[in-house]
């Protein structure tokens, strides 16, 4: 399911879902809410993040991405809330298991994924902190500005790269179980957002080629260069998981 890029007065003039995305980068959080309705089919608009658009500010609450809008409700920015409100517009395919203990296992895996400490968070921390000392990650400036906004120190900079790897082990494992139990998934038999944030988070390790996700250049080459920790930890299993889900599931070529 395709959607279109509006400029802010159209959004705030339509109605439905409407989302606020960071452009130009295959954001984990940004692609995870996309990926989500497209698999539930759930017809949304998107706004390219404007760094300095007071107009974008009022809207949304925020300058950051994604942010989604639906109807007049409150704009939703958080992974769980954006989740959860897509599986109240359309409960079919479901993306959270319905038994309580399955539902807290994909809840908690998804946490492990994009919420705080997880592990699209601390391969950014990590990127960020290597900026900071000028010894690789994001340019010196961008890291400036993605550590003030995102809490780092020093502590948790150094710290980050040695959780991510520690959750990319946790990840790969599960699979194997998987795959020994004859399932392609994370969970269960069949596919749940833990796949569709997985997918998604692998963006800052090994982005998807450019045909399939053009952005820029000094960015990828962010995400693409890996020390010696990190190379071991991104097992082929993960990769294999993220290309079938596009295959299966999700949308190519990424539209950001």
């Amino acid at each position: 399911m395709t959607f279109e890029y509006v400029s802010v007065q159209d959004a705030k003039a339509a109605d439905g879902v409407r989302m606020v995305v960071v452009s130009n980068v295959p954001s984990p959080w940004g692609e995870a809410a996309k990926g989500i309705f497209h698999m539930k089919a759930v017809p949304f608009k998107a706004v390219r993040l404007v760094y300095d658009d007071p107009e974008l500010l009022e809207w949304a609450g925020q300058l950051g991405g994604p942010v989604v809008m639906y109807n007049d409700e409150a704009p939703r920015s958080g992974w769980a809330e954006i989740l959860l409100l897509a599986e109240r517009l359309a409960p079919t395919p479901a993306l959270l298991p319905s038994a309580p203990e399955d539902r807290a296992v994909a809840l908690g895996l998804c946490h492990e994924l994009l919420g705080e400490e997880g592990l699209a968070w601390s391969r950014r921390l990590h990127s960020v902190d290597l900026g900071l000392r000028e010894v690789g990650g994001f340019s010196l400036k961008t890291a400036q500005y993605l550590a003030k906004k995102y809490g780092h120190t020093s502590e948790r900079g150094a710290a980050a790269g040695a959780r991510a790897n520690q959750l990319l082990g946790m990840f790969a494992a599960r699979l194997r179980a998987q795959r020994a139990a004859g399932s392609a998934y994370y969970l269960g038999s069949v596919v749940s957002v833990v796949d569709v944030y997985a997918a998604a988070a692998l963006a800052t390790f090994a982005p998807l080629p450019e045909a399939q996700c053009a952005m820029r250049g000094s960015t990828r080459k962010v995400f693409e260069t890996h020390d010696e920790a990190t190379q071991t930890a991104l097992d082929p299993i993960l990769l294999e998981h993220r290309d079938m889900m596009y295959a299966r599931h999700l949308e190519l070529p990424l539209s950001l």
